[in-house]
Parts: structure tokens; C-alpha cells; sequence
């Protein structure tokens, strides 16, 4: 049917069966992708557009119903919506920016109506669609700040420790272009089959006949021209990119499907794949049975890899402690949750294969898809599309090597949407952990000893495993002086879903066993909480259990600074029953354990004076893309407003890493930094100018000034260098650390970030039910390059450890969607308040450090702690849910 609608003010008309989707005729039909897809079930509202003025879910709005209607999407230009995108930039309210359109439409509609909205209000507003990386404060404030910029409104200067607005932010509150987004006309859709059963074998039926009946092409495992096989750590690489015989966990891929990009959509139910299922090994501890089933050859007792660190003789000084506590926790399976699934395109230019997909690793991807495909590196370009958040998991290949043999074979261009339910089958999780020990003190309350074990159920494949396995023993004695100690973790293969990299590799789990046990340590001790902490909180001198002598070391700082917080909450909980107040403290090293973990950048000034930084980090909307701008343009001393990124593209940009491990700031800030000072001494020696000079550009005239004195350097008569500008340098860094040794010491991290947070909350004694109050939370970063962006961090972190702690808990085959799986909305995040407390690293740049996986750590034992301290309840198994507080209540009770 014809339907005619206006459409941001314009008239227009579309053909479309009467059952389409309208968010499918808007970006399909249309080409308006600002509209985003998260869920296709109305779950989410990153597809908000607003129908003559009230805000409807795309996805669940047949397109038949705009007709003769007024339609609003994100490319509409209003008054009130634009000064909500501008007050979305002044308050940082957009970081990966996948739900930014259905906020900004939902928020438009609620300033219509309402233009000084509350934040409750805002709160209620915005109820229907889900943020995983904000934490929502950010944009509660914008809404509530959206009228008209003020006129004082000046743009930051950029330098470091101010808060510009972020350099990638036009395009995220304008409908940013995400791995769904771009595409080129007239290729293949690519579709996966993937197994129904957790494990099992299997043979295909008559493929040639099915694809001649339904005009689809096949493809299987036995078309892929190189290595079947890839993995996040090169030894222990295990995962095929199509399985050949059997499977090994459910929502693997057998086989693509690929048919014609002009609207079909083949029937995929009578796909001739016959399944032999087999009985799944479910549990980790039977999984590390001696009789148990091997999910992979060598490894025995399906073990991937067991790390430990050991110090002293933690047995024999727990056994004369003067106290000593002892407990398990357990955690399970949790989702990243992010709004974009997964999502990419292929194509051919020339001889090279060009993939644009939504990635945290683009190196890592190149290399991983050419050794599957059968290529050299350099003839697989990885161009990141605008992440719409990736929390971890998207640091492993998901479709790049898909779309990749489906273009390479047929030499057409191809596109691969995973759908909600496919994305959350299919891709890693958090490691479920049974965590057991115990920790000692003596009379003074100062911490002697602490023994540890852990089991990890690292699924199917190992991912990133081994580096969970390794980092959790590093950190599970938390940021304390622990003199004598024995920490393992152990990673055991399953049939349950692969689990990888999520906020935090193992650490916020080992956090929720040794900060709930450092409560009752304290208790035992008969010593205030917080004060047990900070009397033992490691300081510049000390040792850590792995030997590393600290430096920069900001623990007690931030436990200083929630002291006046403390005490209040404490005495306002203590004359209403139901509160109760909690601690936890964290601590986290920055970059890969002690393995090498280099960074590079470039930064070139063309002929015409465009200052290029050639910046390879992706940014998952952490702020990578502004913060080391920041730190490249201060150390060369031009403006950041002359800066223009190129990236990331690994035809483009250096190896800058991968997002992960709270690096790119530090690790990737040090090569910028480099770079920054490179080319600045380079401008100097030929302008023999001093080191006091001031840079500034005057179009293609660099100029340099120091009191009376300037020197000019006309950029355009200077011959391009190798890289093809008037001037460049290009720098790397890699952190100093030392390997671990059998007993696991040495200097695993060059630098830590540290913090701690106070929740405050009420428990409902009758339902079990919880409702936050307040988290205040304190942490060292070292410098704030960007305070607005770290405060971005401090809140998003904080949601997601509310999710691990009250609600968030996948289930295979059940939680597939973002209706059955709870995370985090509006209305389940409390005020937040951020102590940013800076602690200079000599290591860092500028003395900074990482963020972004430390906020997340102290959350989910602090409200735990909270909880014990309101109604007696150990916790120990999570989620918090309701049914699981009122049984520690009764147990407490006893």
C-alpha cells in the first residue's frame, strides 16, 4: 500500500506491505537509520519516534498506521529538539550513544508538554527506554537542563583537566552511524544457523536442493579456506567460526544462509540440519570431574588454565590469627546487555576485504578473520562502525569472519544483523564463580593472611579465560596489605555459554567474596568498617601479594574522603529501621598482566595545516576519542579544536590496542603523548624556538611565540615526509611490568586505579525487596583529563554493578531477550555522587590512570554489605533477588 505521511515536517510517501515495521520502512524504505533496532520487541526504546507528538517503539508500529500522520525521528530539525541535543552535549549525556535517539525523541515529547520537567519526571518519561552505559543521570540532567543554551555557554578549551564536549558528539545526538547502518546496495543478506541444543552432533540433509528451491546460497564449515578456528589469546585459540561435526554450546553456528538484499526473507525453518543432541555438561564443578566428558582434546578435567599467586605461608598464619572468617559466593551468568547487536557489512575493494562492524579490537579482528579466511593481514581491512556499547564482549569476533567468507566467496557485498535473541545466545558472558576462603587478622584488626580458590565457568571456548584465571589472583586480597597469602582460580570448560571479557575480567566477582568477608573480619575485630580498611589499605612502600613495590597509591585517599558521608549515613540509618549502609573498595591494574600491551599514534600537520591525529582506539563511549585528543593536543600545544581524527581503520591508523583492561587512557594517552611531544620538538628545532614557546596555526603559516620573539613556518612549502604530511611523528608505548614467576610474583601492572563507594539503602523486611537511597563513590584516576567524561564513567559502572547485584541473571534458552532479562532503568538508579579523587601516576599521562572497569567492582559487595548491615542477611549467592534476602533474613534470625 501507498502511505503518505509528513515526515519531520516535510511531506512524503512510502510503499509498504501493511504489516511492515515502521522502524524497518524508516531505514530500509527511507534511509533514515537514526532510528536505532535493540530488541524488535519494544523492550528497549532505541527505536522511539514520535507519532503526531506522542512517543511510539518503531518496532512494534506497523508503518500502515502513519498514514496520513505526522512522524518525527531523530533527523528532524526542531527548536526543542535541538536544544535537548546541545544540552545532551553540555552534560555529556551520550557516551556510545545507541539509545541517544530514542531518549532524545522520548524527551522532546516530554518538553513539549512539560518544558521545566522534574527529574522524576524526566525519570517517568524515559522509563520505556534502556541505557547501558550512562547510568541515566547524564541525561535526566540534560532533560531537565534543555531550554535554550545560556549565552555564557563557551565551548571548553579542550586542554587537559577541562571538559569539552566530546569530539565524536555531533554525530551521536544527530542518529550516529552504527554497525546496522551503512551498507552497500544490491548484495546478500547473511543469515547463521545455529544450534538449538547446548551440546550436540550433526549432519546436514540436501543443501543443493534447498538452496535451489528457496534461491539461497549455503555455506559450512567445509568452505572455509583457512583456519577453522579463532580465539581472543592466540595459544589457546579453540573456537571455529562455523562448527564442523558438533557443537559445544547452544546458539553455536553451523552454517550461513545468504539471499538477495531486495526485502525477502526465506523461510529458514526447514533448513536440512539434523541434530543428534547429546546430555551437556551444565555444571563446572562435574564439568572438573576426573570421569567428566572432554569438551576439548588436552585438556583434561576440562580445565583451560589455572592461575594462582602465592606469598609467605598464609595456612599457618591464619591458623594463629587472632580472628579469622570464612564464607563461599556465588555468582552467575550476566549479559552485556548492550543495546546494539551485533552488526556489520562486507565488500570487496579490489583485492582487499573490507568489514565494517562494530568492534572493541579492530587489529585483532583483522588478523583473527584473515587467518580463518585464508588471507594476509594486509588484504582484510577492519573499519569500526560507531559502537553501541560493548561492556567486553565485543572484543571477540562475532560475524567479521561471517560476512567475510560470504563476500570473499561470491565476490558481492553482504550485511549481518544478529537479532536480539541471536546476539544474547550466541555471544560471551560474564564467568559464573563459586569463590570459597578465608581471611585473617590480628587483635589489632590488621589483615595477616587470606586463602582463596575459585571456579570459573568459562563455557564452551576460551576466550578470555585465561586472562580472568590470571587476573583474579593478583587481585582478590582487594587493595590491603595482605603479608601472607594463597589466592587460585580455576577456569572449567562447559557446555554453557563461552564466557569472556565483561567490566572487570573476574574481579568485581572475587570482590564480592573479600569485601563481604572483610565486614565480618571487621566486626570480629571490633573496629568501625570503613576504619578496618583504611588501617589496612596498601600505601606507597608497600608490597602487594605479588611482590610489586606501589607507588602513587590512592586507596586511603579515597576512603578519607567518604569519611564525612560515613558517618552521616550511619547515624541518620541507625534511627530508622530497614537502612543500612555498606563499603567496599576496589582496586584494579590497568592494561594486559604483564604481558606486552603497545599502543601507537600519529599525528601529522598537512601542508594546509590541518592537524590529523591518526587515533586506532576505539571508542565504546568511555570517551576515547576526546581524551586522547586532549592529551595529543596539549602535549604538541595546539588547541584541540584544530584536532581532526582519522579512525579507527586498520588501513588508516596504528595498532592501537584493544578497548579493554581500563588501557586506552593510559596506555594509548602515554603513545599520544609521545607523539604530541615528538612533533612539538620537531616544530621547535626547526623554528629554533625554546621549549616555552606557544604554538598556533594561522591556515597553513605555523607559528611559534615566546615573549618577544616569533618565528612562522609556512607548512605548505615543506615536501610531504613518508606519511604524506608537511610534519608528523609517531610514537608507541608499552607499559613496564615484569612477568609473573610459578609463585605468581613479579610486577603484573605498571600502574592501579583505586576507589570506594558507600551505597546507603532501605530493605523491606516483609517482601526482601531493596530500594537504593544514595551511592557515593570515590576514585583515584590520577588526573582527570576529562572530569565530565570520568563522571560519565563513575555512574554508568555503578548501574551495571546494580544489575550484577540485584537483578541481572541469564538463563540459556530463557533470558534471550530484554523483557525476561532484567537490567537497570530510570527508575532503579539512585543519586549518585562522585568524589573525583586525583593522585598523580609518574607512569600515566599527565599522571592519569584507567577508569572504566574499576567503578563497576566495589558496587555489588557494597550493597551486600548495605543489606547484611540492615537486616542481619548474608547474601551469597547472586542476584539479591527478593526470595534469596528473605531466606538469609530467616537464616540470620536463627
Amino acid at each position: 500500500m501507498k502511505i503518505d505521511l509528513t515526515l519531520n515536517g516535510a511531506p512524503a510517501s512510502l510503499n509498504a506491505a501493511p504489516g511492515l515495521r515502521l522502524s524497518e520502512a524508516l531505514r530500509e524504505g527511507l534511509g533514515l537509520t537514526g532510528t536505532k533496532i535493540g530488541c524488535d520487541a519494544g523492550d528497549c526504546g532505541a527505536c522511539t519516534v514520535l507519532l503526531d507528538g506522542a512517543p511510539v517503539c518503531a518496532c512494534l508500529t506497523p508503518a500502515a498506521r502513519a498514514h496520513g500522520r505526522r512522524l518525527e525521528t531523530v533527523e528532524a530539525d526542531d527548536a526543542t529538539l535541538n536544544h535537548l541535543r546541545d544540552a545532551f552535549l553540555r552534560h555529556g549525556a551520550a557516551q556510545c550513544g545507541i539509545c541517544t535517539p530514542g531518549m532524545l525523541m522520548a524527551g522532546t515529547a516530554l518538553l513539549r508538554d512539560n518544558p521545566a520537567p522534574s527529574p522524576d519526571q524526566a525519570r517517568a518519561a524515559l522509563g520505556g527506554v534502556l541505557c547501558r552505559c550512562t547510568g541515566y543521570a547524564r541525561i535526566i540532567a540534560a532533560i531537565c537542563d534543555a531550554g535554550p543554551p545560556p549565552l555564557e555557554d563557551a565551548p571548553s578549551s579542550g586542554t587537559v583537566g577541562s571538559s569539552p564536549r566530546r569530539l565524536d558528539g555531533a554525530a551521536k545526538v544527530a542518529g550516529d552511524s552504527f554497525g546496522a547502518d551503512l551498507w552497500q546496495q544490491g548484495g546478500l543478506i547473511v543469515r547463521a544457523i545455529r544450534s538449538p541444543h547446548a551440546s550436540a552432533r550433526f549432519h546436514f540433509g540436501d543443501l543443493a536442493g534447498w538452496a535451489a528451491k528457496t534461491g539461497a546460497q549455503v555455506f559450512t564449515a567445509a568452505d572455509i579456506p583457512g583456519r577453522n578456528r579463532f580465539g581472543a589469546i592466540p595459544p589457546f585459540a579453540d573456537q571455529p567460526a562455523l562448527a564442523e561435526t558438533h557443537i559445544r554450546q547452544r546458539g553455536e553456528a553451523v552454517a550461513l544462509v545468504a539471499f538477495e538484499d531486495d526485502g525477502s526473507d526465506p523461510d529458514l525453518s526447514g533448513f536440512p540440519v539434523i541434530w543428534d543432541p547429546l546430555t551437556p555438561l551444565t555444571s563446572a564443578l562435574d564439568a572438573a570431574a576426573p570421569d567428566a566428558p572432554r569438551l576439548h582434546e588436552g585438556r583434561a578435567g576440562n580445565l583451560l588454565i589455572a592461575g594462582h599467586v602465592r606469598r609467605g605461608d598464609a595456612a599457618a598464619v591464619l591458623a594463629a590469627s587472632a580472628h579469622v572468617v570464612e564464607g563461599t559466593t556465588r555468582t552467575g551468568f550476566v549479559e552485556h546487555a548492550y543495546i546494539e547487536p551485533e552488526a556489520g557489512a562486507a565488500w570487496m575493494e579490489g583485492d582487499c576485504l573490507v568489514i565494517r562492524a562494530c568492534t572493541q579490537a579492530p587489529v585483532m579482528d583483522r588478523d583473527d578473520t584473515a587467518l580463518v579466511l585464508g588471507l594476509p593481514p594486509g588484504r582484510v581491512r577492519i573499519i569500526p562502525s560507531a559502537v553501541g556499547g560493548g561492556f567486553g564482549s565485543k572484543l571477540d569476533l562475532s560475524l567479521q569472519p561471517l560476512i567475510g567468507l560470504v563476500t570473499l566467496l561470491t565476490g558481492r557485498p553482504s550485511r549481518m544483523t544478529y537479532s536480539r535473541a541471536e546476539s544474547m545466545a550466541s555471544t560471551t558472558k560474564r564467568h559464573p564463580s563459586q569463590i570459597s576462603g578465608r581471611i585473617g587478622c590480628d587483635a589489632q584488626g590488621r589483615i595477616t593472611g587470606m586463602e582463596m580458590d575459585g571456579i570459573f565457568d568459562t563455557g564452551a571456548y576460551a576466550s578470555w579465560g585465561p586472562t580472568v584465571a590470571n587476573r583474579v589472583p593478583v587481585h582478590a586480597s582487594g587493595p590491603y596489605c595482605t603479608p601472607h597469602y594463597r589466592a587460585e582460580a580455576r577456569a572449567i570448560h562447559t557446555n554453557n555459554p563461552t564466557a569472556g571479557a565483561f567490566r572487570g575480567f573476574g574481579v568485581p566477582q572475587a570482590a564480592i567474596w573479600q569485601e563481604t568477608l572483610y565486614d565480618r573480619l571487621a566486626e570480629q575485630a571490633g573496629l568501625d568498617r570503613l576504619e578496618f580498611r583504611h588501617l589496612n589499605a596498601l600505601r606507597d612502600g608497600q608490597t602487594t601479594v605479588t611482590g610489586q613495590t606501589l607507588h602513587s597509591t590512592g586507596i586511603s585517599q579515597c576512603l578519607d574522603a567518604l569519611r564525612p558521608h560515613w558517618s552521616r549515613a550511619l547515624a541518620e540509618a541507625a534511627a530508622i529501621p530497614g537502612r543500612g549502609v555498606g563499603i567496599a573498595s576496589c582496586w584494579y591494574g590497568c592494561g594486559n598482566t604483564a604481558l606486552p600491551n603497545p599502543s601507537t599514534i600519529r599525528i601529522g600537520l598537512t601542508g594546509a595545516g590541518a592537524l590529523m591525529l591518526h587515533q586506532g582506539a576505539t571508542d565504546i563511549g568511555q570517551g576515547s576519542n576526546t581524551v586522547i585528543a586532549q592529551i595529543a593536543s596539549k602535549a604538541l600545544g595546539l588547541p584541540l579544536s584544530a584536532v581532526t581524527l582519522i579512525g579507527p581503520d586498520t588501513h588508516l591508523t596504528p595498532d592501537a590496542g584493544k578497548t579493554s583492561a581500563s588501557r586506552q587512557t593510559f596506555v594509548t594517552g602515554r603513545a599520544a603523548l609521545a607523539a604530541g611531544a615528538a612533533l612539538r620538538a620537531e616544530i621547535l628545532r626547526r623554528l629554533n624556538m625554546g621549549d616555552a614557546a606557544r604554538l598556533s596555526l594561522d591556515g597553513a603559516t605555523l607559528v611559534a611565540s615566546e615573549g618577544r620573539q616569533t618565528a612562522r613556518l609556512d607548512l605548505s612549502t615543506l615536501p610531504a615526509d613518508a606519511r604524506g604530511y608537511a610534519l608528523s611523528a609517531e610514537e608507541s608505548y608499552d607499559p613496564p611490568t615484569l612477568p609473573l614467576d610459578e609463585n605468581g610474583q613479579g610486577s603484573p601492572y605498571a600502574l592501579y586505579g583505586y576507589g570506594a563507594q558507600m551505597v546507603e539503602l532501605a530493605v523491606d523486611p516483609a517482601l526482601g525487596t531493596v530500594r537504593l537511597l544514595k551511592i557515593t563513590a570515590a576514585h583515584d584516576l590520577g588526573r582527570a583529563i576529562n572530569p565530565l567524561l570520568a563522571q560519565g564513567q563513575i555512574e554508568g559502572g555503578i548501574a551495571q554493578g546494580i544489575g550484577l547485584a540485584l537483578m541481572e541473571d541469564y538463563i540459556p534458552g530463557r533470558t534471550e531477550n530484554l523483557h525476561d532479562y532484567l537490567i537497570p532503568t530510570t527508575g532503579d538508579i539512585p543519586p549518585i555522587e562522585s568524589l573525583l579523587i586525583e593522585v598523580p601516576d609518574p607512569e600515566g599521562p599527565f599522571g592519569a590512570r584507567g577508569l572504566g572497569e574499576h567503578v563497576l567492582i566495589p558496587t555489588a559487595p557494597a550493597i551486600l554489605n548495605a543489606i547484611r548491615h540492615a537486616t542481619g542477611a548474608e547474601v551469597t549467592t547472586l542476584p539479591a533477588l527478593p526470595h534469596r534476602i528473605r531466606a538469609a533474613m530467616q537464616r540470620a534470625e536463627k
